[in-house]
């Protein structure tokens, strides 16, 4: 194929999928395969197109507001050694730290003062933090903020656990699947770990009545047209109520300390992508995007996310959570930065909503 014909094509594939037609695999790659290979200017174009619906559907859902999430990193444990991760069990740099209920309580009270209506519990896969143990804090949480939600993002469990957190009170579970892609897969993770579990895990949380969340770095090693065709058919099939994408950025002390990162421009448009394939999803801008552009966050509202996750973890711990090099947790990506981060939004015509901001989509 040339670089007319690819251009032409990919361009007709925009218009299909803005029209609400079902891509297939192939397509998809394609449409990825343009935005990479086509001359600057062309794969612009071809952004700035998808971005153009991507924001207009989602203002048609959700308007010009952006959804704040309280982000609390309650340990960064982790028993797993996946190779990309920053806290794997293997680094052995990492400052270990893990927060307790006191501490976890104490993050929401100064969070719901700030006017945060959701909470996410964020934290390596840590034994400290039994099932029970997580039950007891949501149960005080939600005792607490009866008018807010609350979000984990602690890993893999068997299903027994998950619907213990959710009788227990928790209303959101984020666990990106990473790669619907099996070979991928295994090249990202030890091997214990399989995506076939991942994707029970998934299952089992939109069974047992979680808003569920999935999503994938842009970029990772190993990630091909292919494998990000089946990450955009995985997500419009599962249909989750939130996806998380952002760039890969690598992490010393891991394998891929010197893999190449994702870019901007390549994960802005698999936000736009994912917006229009469920235009009532939940979309954060990640803070990985604005730690790879002083602009990330704002440029990810204008290609269709809505939801950032300011940083309420106590000061003395946010540097120890380090999935990944040079990550962002001061200034706007502070909770106590409310302010800041309204004046950065209102340049681009969003404001936040200070709501538990729930997802419009259903099955």
């Amino acid at each position: 194929m040339t670089p007319i014909e690819l251009e032409k094509r990919a361009f007709e594939l925009a218009d299909k999928l803005i029209d609400g037609e079902k891509l297939s695999k192939d397509d998809f790659a394609l449409l990825i395969r343009a935005e990479r290979e086509l001359p600057e200017e062309n794969a612009a174009a071809l952004r700035e197109k998808l971005s153009k619906r991507a924001l207009e559907l989602k203002q048609l859902h959700y308007g010009n507001a952006v959804y704040v999430r309280g982000l609390i990193e309650v340990t960064n444990y982790c028993k797993n050694n996946c190779l990309y991760c920053g806290i794997r069990r293997g680094n052995p740099t990492v400052s270990r730290y893990r927060l307790t209920k006191e501490q976890i309580l104490s993050c929401c009270a100064e969070g719901y003062a700030l006017g945060f209506r959701t909470f996410v519990m964020q934290g390596g896969e840590d034994a400290y933090f039994t099932p029970e143990r997580v039950a007891d804090i949501v149960r005080e949480i939600k005792r607490n903020y009866p008018d807010c939600a609350v979000t984990l993002s602690l890993g893999e469990y068997p299903k027994e656990v998950y619907a213990l957190w959710r009788e227990a009170g928790a209303d959101r579970y984020l666990l990106r699947h990473e790669t619907a892609n099996a070979e991928h897969y295994s090249k990202l993770h030890p091997a214990e770990m399989m995506l076939e579990t991942r994707m029970d895990c998934l299952k089992n949380l939109r069974s047992l009545g979680f808003q569920t969340g999935c999503g994938m770095m842009i970029g990772s090693p190993y990630q091909s047209y292919e494998t990000l065709a089946e990450d955009l058919v995985f997500i419009r099939d599962f249909r989750p109520q939130m996806v998380g994408i952002g760039p890969f950025i690598p992490a010393h002390d891991t394998p891929f300390a010197n893999e190449k990162a994702g870019t901007f421009e390549q994960t802005l448009f698999f936000l736009s992508i994912v917006r229009i394939l469920l235009p009532e999803v939940l979309l954060p801008a990640t803070t990985a995007l604005g730690t790879i552009h002083p602009h990330g966050r704002e440029m990810g509202m204008l290609s269709g996310a809505n939801v950032c996750m300011p940083n309420l973890s106590p000061a003395d711990v946010r540097s120890k959570y380090s999935l990944y090099d040079n990550k962002l947790y001061t200034g706007s990506e502070a909770a106590q930065s409310l302010n800041d981060l309204e004046k950065r939004l209102e340049t681009i015509g969003c404001n936040i909503a200070f709501v538990r901001g729930d997802s419009k989509l259903t099955e």
